[in-house]
């Protein structure tokens, strides 16, 4: 996997203080999308030891609240696959962090019959907190939302979701 950016301060992409990871990879090619150079997967520079090293240590300060993971698409197979054993480490070593993540696809999508499942999706929604699933849509971009471009989107709270079997909006 390769990702575009780290913005180790970041409070637009989820509560708080959050550190953010721009990975790179997207199919959805989404119009008006405003990273349209992160679709290219060997976009940026390669998601290495080195990197999650940076990435835990940049974590590991009491300010910040958590991860959040962007795009390009996170839930692309090869990208899951990839932060997979990266989003395992972060909750042993920082296990107060929460991990939010948007996503072009949908949570019926990624828990049902798609091409964006594979055999680290289900591991994968278990370690993460705050969903913002669907594709961004241009026609219907609100700049009004709270962390999200279009009105398509949704917040999920992914831990009640996936006991419940259904997509439950994040009331934070």
């Amino acid at each position: 996997m390769y990702y575009g950016s780290i913005k180790p301060c970041d409070i637009a992409n989820g509560t708080g203080v959050r550190v953010t990871l721009f990975v790179s990879g997207c199919t959805h090619r989404c119009k008006g999308c405003f990273q349209p150079q992160t679709w290219d997967f060997r976009y940026g520079q390669p998601f290495a030891a080195e990197t999650e090293e940076a990435l835990l240590e940049a974590l590991d300060r009491p300010y910040i609240s958590g991860l959040t993971l962007l795009g390009g698409e996170p839930f692309e197979p090869d990208n899951q696959r990839a932060l997979l054993p990266f989003l395992h480490r972060l909750r042993q070593q920082l296990p107060d962090k929460t991990v939010w993540a948007f996503s072009g696809y949908s949570w019926e999508d990624l828990t049902g019959q798609s091409r964006a499942r594979c055999e680290a999706t289900g591991a994968l929604l278990s370690l993460v907190d705050v969903l913002v699933d669907g594709e961004f849509v241009e026609a219907l971009r609100d700049i009004s939302l709270r962390f999200r471009g279009s009105s398509n989107q949704r917040l999920l709270d992914v831990p009640a979701s996936l006991a419940a079997g259904r997509p439950i909006p994040w009331e934070g």
